[in-house]
């Protein structure tokens, strides 16, 4: 696995978050954040927080079923980005999933939606998953 430090900043406790880049045919699943949210009105890669006890490999798990109702059955580890924002530093632990079963749809009224890799770059992201975009463009998957 490979780790990006990006704008690293003192100080915050950092949230450690499960992220889960799931690709199927060149195509990659985001979802956009509300507009209320921290970072809102910009696409994402689902996931969330690492809770107290558990793997990220269950986080991961738990969050894509919560989140877009899919069980992970293939997932192995993608890379590592560390963010600080003004308000929080967030630690992704980024999981590439190549294999799930269910439909993704948006359990949390989220839109999701499959874009080509080779697209991403069009999108607007939180200023963290910039590192996933050029990581992803970069591998033949």
């Amino acid at each position: 696995m490979t780790a990006a430090v990006v704008n690293q900043g003192p100080g915050a406790p950092v949230l450690h978050v499960a992220v889960g880049v799931i690709v199927r045919q060149q195509q990659v699943l985001l979802s956009l954040r509300a507009k209320h949210q921290h970072q809102g009105d910009k696409w994402e890669f689902p996931g969330g927080k690492v809770e107290a006890g558990e793997s990220v490999q269950q986080a991961l798990h738990r969050e894509l079923a919560e989140e877009l109702a899919i069980a992970v059955q293939s997932a192995r580890p993608l890379m590592e980005v560390r963010h600080a924002y003004p308000e929080r530093t967030v630690l992704l632990d980024i999981w590439l999933v190549d294999g799930f079963s269910g439909e993704p749809a948006g359990q949390e009224g989220q839109p999701v939606r499959w874009f080509a890799i080779d697209s991403l770059h069009q999108l607007t992201f939180p200023d963290a998953n910039q590192a996933i975009v050029e990581r992803l463009q970069q591998l033949s998957l």
